[in-house]
């Protein structure tokens, strides 16, 4: 339950403790950002908070790649010029912004939405692999030609390593080629806080499985 603070009003409050719910803010920096925008003009405010409504009323998960969007399918899975047979799995949709940046992949993409984590009860059952393997079995979206490369682009981390070789495991025996980003990654690193450099030529270097 969140603490409220009697000393301020309920509004500023309520609004503080909702900032502390984010992945690193902390109490000082959440209300930081409460007093900024009440200080602000109300414009600025409103304009947070229709960004807010839009973002949970708009958006969803594309049909095919389960990266989030405004549009079913997306932009990158409804683009004809993209190599349809070749696809890149990815832990979360900001990995897939990262890898378009480095602008060395012109093949489409497959969000986990996660990795494999027992230690906090996350198995294959809670991500997205279920729908990569029926899309790879159906042939990619459908009318696209069958998928010929899976790219295992998950994160260098104990997890992200579990992951790929779960799907690896799961594609043993099909025609698809399996493969992992090249070592150009830091172990231990982040694909979204990788550069354009370091993330074109891991791409350009991937390995067979």
């Amino acid at each position: 339950m969140p603490q409220v603070n009697k000393t301020l009003p309920p509004s500023v409050s309520r609004l503080i403790d909702a900032f502390t719910q984010l992945p690193g803010i902390g109490p000082k920096s959440a209300s930081r950002l409460a007093y900024y925008l009440l200080r602000a003009p109300s414009e600025e405010a409103m304009s947070l908070a229709e960004a807010l409504r839009d973002l949970k009323t708009r958006t969803r998960f594309c049909s095919v790649c389960m990266n989030i969007t405004e549009n079913n399918p997306c932009d990158v899975c409804a683009d004809p010029t993209r190599d349809h047979s070749v696809i890149c799995v990815v832990e979360e949709p900001l990995d897939v912004t990262a890898i378009e940046r480095s602008r060395s992949f012109n093949g489409v993409y497959h969000v986990l939405h996660g990795v494999i984590s027992p230690m906090n009860g996350i198995g294959p059952d809670e991500l997205k692999v279920h729908e990569l393997l029926t899309r790879v079995s159906a042939g990619g979206t459908g009318e696209s030609p069958s998928v010929h490369e899976v790219i295992l682009a998950t994160n260098p981390t104990l997890e992200g390593e579990n992951t790929a070789a779960y799907i690896q495991r799961k594609l043993a025996g099909t025609p698809v080629k399996v493969t992992r980003l090249a070592r150009g990654l830091p172990v231990g690193g982040d694909l979204e806080y990788a550069d354009e450099i370091t993330l074109s030529r891991a791409l350009e270097g991937r390995q067979s499985m």
